[in-house]
This record gives structure tokens, C-alpha cells and sequence, in this order.
């Protein structure tokens, strides 16, 4: 997707004041210089056409340009706070609000810089601005698997839409050391769409599955860890905190220290107290 020069405008619109909240803000970025992507719904929907709606807009920027991008906009009076010092800050206007997102809850999918070396070009809201790229996306969505949360369908639709185009090496590579959880996706996928699981390289898929067969008849890790919070913050707690695990979001299995998954432990009572 790199030589792409554009692609369809997002169809997914909020309320217009919403909608001008958002507008401001990317052209904002757009006046500061500060590098930034789309993602989210608005990607999505520019990648396979699905309009759906959504509470808010994600922009993914690098971590070294948080400073610059709150500069910027506060400037223009908005509140802008680094609510995650792992993963996430928010803009707020008004009890709207926009993550700027530089990694993943999980510390994996860091946003670095060849998130922005393959983004593809897009009119989003009708600002011009840059989207992010399909591998990536796909990468950081495969280890949401939260209750009230999945974006397995969101892997299967961007496949089918764009699995001819896709840099499978890249993704692949993307996924080391947790392939299994990109096989997972893939095996879905062909379970999901049967004529379409040709799209998946069958190189990959044997890849894959040898990589599988070789695990499966090896002695497993003596250790005790669960790499489950890696895919849900909360449904694998019970392992880590009454079992005795050891946490894989942590050094060094992961990237997380011990205050990170403190602070995103604490904001899911933070989470249900809302709703």
C-alpha cells in the first residue's frame, strides 16, 4: 500500500460540531509539521468501504512527538493530557475527546517509522492527511480480544479488501515473536471467507504451521507466564494476581513496566464506573 496515492474519502461522519472539532485538529497537525496518521474507523472505512459509527477519532503519531503535537495544540486552547504514558494521550473540547495514540495498551505495537514510511494518502473529513498502513493495523487490532471488545472481523475484512496488496513479509515480520496469534487470524480468515483463503500466501500459511507442528512437539517453557494480558487487559488478572503468573506485558517477555500495567489495571474500574 505504500505507492498508493490516495484513497476514498471516509464516509463516517459525526454530529457537525463533532466533525469540526476533528477537522480543527487535523489541520492544526497539518499546520505544526508534527507527522501523524488516521486510524481507526476512518482508516478502515478508507480501506474497505465499511461506514460505521464511531465515539471518537484515533491519530497515531511517534512517541518523540507527543511534546510537539500538545504544543501545538494547545495553542489553540485544547486540553490536551498523556493519559497512558505507555500508549495513549487524549485532546479534549467540550466532553469530546481524540486519542493520540503512539503505541498499543498491551506496550507490542509501537508506532515507529515504518508506520510512516508504507501510510497511504487519504481525505479524511475533507482534510488531506495520511492514513495508517494496513500491516499495521492489522498488527496492533490482531490483540484486542477484550469481552466487550474483538477486532478479529476488523482483520478479516481489511484481508479480503486488500490481500493482494498487501507486504506479508513485513506483517509476518511484525509479528515476531507472537506468530501464533497472526496464525490464529489467518486460520479465521479462511474459515470466514472459503474463497477467499487463497488470498493468504500459501508460503506463509506452510510457514506457519511448521512453525506450529515444531512447537507443538517441543518440551514447553518450565516458567510460569501468561502471555494472555497480552490480548485482554482484564480476563487474564486472575492468572497473574491469585495464580501467581508471570505478567507478559513485563520485561522481559514484554514491554511494560509495573507502573504501566498498574495504571491500565486501575482504569478499567475507571472504565465500568462510567458505564
Amino acid at each position: 500500500m505504500e505507492n498508493a496515492s490516495s484513497v476514498p474519502h471516509s464516509g463516517t461522519l459525526p454530529e457537525p460540531p463533532v466533525a469540526a472539532f476533528y477537522r480543527h485538529v487535523l489541520e492544526t497537525l497539518n499546520a505544526s509539521g508534527v507527522p501523524y496518521m488516521v486510524g481507526g474507523a476512518y482508516a478502515l472505512n478508507c480501506y474497505t468501504a465499511i461506514d460505521r459509527h464511531t465515539r471518537d477519532l484515533d491519530i497515531f503519531i511517534r512517541r518523540a512527538d507527543f511534546a510537539h503535537a500538545s504544543a501545538a495544540l494547545a495553542q489553540e486552547s485544547y486540553e490536551v493530557e498523556l493519559t497512558f504514558p505507555h500508549w495513549l494521550g487524549k485532546v479534549h473540547a467540550e466532553g469530546v475527546y481524540i486519542d493520540l495514540i503512539f503505541s498499543s495498551g498491551n506496550g507490542v505495537a509501537e508506532v515507529d517509522d515504518a508506520w510512516f514510511e508504507h501510510a497511504a494518502n487519504a481525505v479524511v473529513l475533507e482534510v488531506p492527511t495520511r492514513i495508517c498502513p494496513p500491516e499495521e493495523m492489522i498488527w496492533s487490532k490482531a490483540f484486542i480480544m477484550e469481552r466487550e471488545r474483538y477486532d478479529g472481523a476488523d482483520i478479516a475484512h481489511l484481508l479480503r479488501a486488500l490481500g493482494d496488496e498487501l507486504d506479508w513479509s513485513r506483517l509476518f515480520r511484525r509479528f515476531e515473536p507472537h506468530w501464533r496469534v497472526l496464525l490464529s487470524h489467518l486460520v479465521l480468515f479462511g474459515f470466514i471467507y472459503p474463497p477467499h483463503r487463497n488470498l493468504v500466501p500459501v508460503a506463509l500459511m506452510d510457514e506457519l504451521i511448521e512453525r506450529l507442528r515444531r512447537e507443538t512437539h517441543s518440551v514447553p517453557p518450565q516458567h510460569g507466564i501468561c502471555l494472555g494480558t497480552l490480548l485482554s487487559r482484564e480476563q487474564y488478572l486472575n492468572d497473574i494476581e491469585q495464580q501467581g503468573l508471570q505478567d507478559g506485558r513485563l520485561a522481559p517477555e514484554g514491554k511494560m513496566t509495573s507502573e504501566d500495567t498498574a495504571h491500565w489495571t486501575q482504569a478499567i474500574a475507571d472504565s465500568h464506573r462510567k458505564h
